[in-house]
């Protein structure tokens, strides 16, 4: 391990691993929103291109729910594994995560391309966007498996304590994309194609590094094969189940959202979605950071949780719920003060970025309270209380959902966007009164019956 988890301060950890990894996943955001920026600022057929792009979006961040469902959870169990000083579970741990993350390569790479046509309809793809849509959508699912292993196996960089080395993973998918969409768009006239393609070829480049760093000696826990066993897949796949169907709703959610958008929306229908896009656009690049901090800090859950020091545990929640509440108090005032900076950065007409930055200022305004949720639902998965965590993320979708679908027809249409602020704070209250009222005495109990059970 890098970092001597047992003395050094938690509230120094929670920077030394937190940080990096938010950075990380800042990086990790531009794969998709660069693309949208060089998309949207193409001098003919920017508004169709760039809403065939938040079309395909949700299937594409979909995958990456396959690399958290392995990678979470194979990290987490290899981490709880390290914590209990038991390095032969925390190996297996590692080989059996890997051979689930091929097979989940090959039969999602199957099911996106055999299916890609239903699939884009049931986003809310028109006949309009399908030619588009469709070219984006090939391209990139040829990268699924480099997106799965690369993304799934740098869990378990992180899950070591080597926050730096993961975060450069990413760093360098970052870097070849910002540098290869301008080629691929630009330069060589390929436009959506050329995004696809620059984002498939660096999501390549990211695997390579992640199995060179996983390959070197310096690594506790290495790459490797063998010791594969059913119970060790499905407890990685039961821890992992939380953050893989987090994603999966998340996106279902961007579905609902456009499909109330085409259905209320007439003949401003492809507007409004490619407005939504820009917002959804928005959103990532403010909360994922911040996701990324309390993800980055799982490592401490896990370590804590298999070694049974409660203390830390309680100390991890208290430091990752004031960082993050830092950042996402901070964007929150800066969204609701300049909505059309932010969204400057993938649109250009005048008359677009003053309408997308009202339906931004709307429904970013309840961000600072989703750091409550991030770091109670993450830190109980780490720990491998999955049951504890469901209640507390699925209480604050399902209002989001009872608001998409009933705001339409209370109000004019442009107030749907006021949905997620609305779960985002309800939902904040909810949790905060289940952690102090219920969880944090489940988590006490759970302690004490591993180390009877260690006795």
């Amino acid at each position: 391990m890098e970092h001597d988890f047992n003395t050094t301060p938690v509230k120094k950890l929670v920077w030394q691993l937190g940080v990096p990894a938010m950075l990380a996943q800042l990086f990790n955001i531009l794969y998709s929103i660069v693309d949208r920026i060089y998309i949207g600022h193409m001098t003919s057929g920017a508004e169709i291109a760039l809403a065939s792009i938040g079309i395909c979006s949700p299937a594409f961040t979909a995958i990456t729910g396959f690399a958290s469902l392995v990678g979470v959870g194979g990290a987490a169990l290899m981490s709880i594994s390290l914590g209990e000083k038991n390095h032969e579970a925390a190996q297996r741990a590692l080989n059996n995560s890997l051979m689930l993350l091929i097979v989940c390569s090959a039969a999602v790479t199957t099911a996106l391309l055999l299916l890609k046509k239903p699939f884009l309809y049931l986003l809310g793809c028109s006949d309009t966007m399908y030619p588009t849509a469709n070219v984006y959508f090939t391209i990139y699912s040829l990268g699924t498996a480099a997106v799965l292993c690369g993304t799934g196996l740098n869990r378990f960089i992180m899950g070591q304590g080597c926050a730096r080395q993961g975060m450069m993973s990413v760093v360098l998918g970052a870097l070849l994309n910002i540098a290869l969409d301008p080629v691929f768009i630009y330069a060589l006239h390929m436009g959506v194609a050329g995004a696809a393609l620059a984002t498939v070829i660096s999501q390549f480049g990211v695997l390579v590094y992640v199995l060179i760093m996983l390959s070197r000696p310096t690594m506790d826990i290495r790459i490797g094969v063998g010791q594969y066993s059913g119970a060790v897949c499905r407890r990685i796949l039961s821890i992992g189940s939380m953050p893989f169907f987090i994603i999966v709703l998340d996106n279902l959610l961007i579905i609902l959202l456009n499909a109330m958008l085409r259905k209320y929306g007439g003949s401003l229908g492809d507007q409004y979605i490619s407005y939504a896009a820009v917002v959804q656009s928005v959103m990532v690049v403010a909360i994922c950071p911040a996701e990324g901090l309390t993800s980055g800090c799982a490592t401490l859950f896990s370590y804590y949780y298999g070694s049974g020091s409660y203390s830390r545990i309680l100390d991890s929640f208290r430091y990752v719920l004031l960082y993050t509440g830092l950042y996402l108090g901070i964007l929150t005032l800066a969204i609701a003060a300049v909505p059309d900076g932010f969204v400057r950065l993938f649109l250009s007409d005048p008359d677009a970025v003053a309408q997308t930055a009202v339906f931004t200022r709307r429904y970013c305004m309840g961000f600072v309270f989703v750091a409550i949720q991030f770091a109670f639902v993450d830190g109980f998965t780490a720990m491998g209380m999955v049951k504890e965590a469901v209640p507390i993320s699925f209480f604050r979708k399902s209002l989001y959902v009872i608001a998409v679908l009933l705001l339409p027809h209370l109000l004019p249409l442009e107030y749907i966007f006021y949905a997620c602020p609305l779960s985002d704070c309800i939902g904040a209250l909810f949790t905060l009164a289940m952690y102090l009222l219920v969880l944090k005495k489940r988590l006490a109990s759970a302690l004490s019956r591993r180390k009877i059970t260690a006795q």
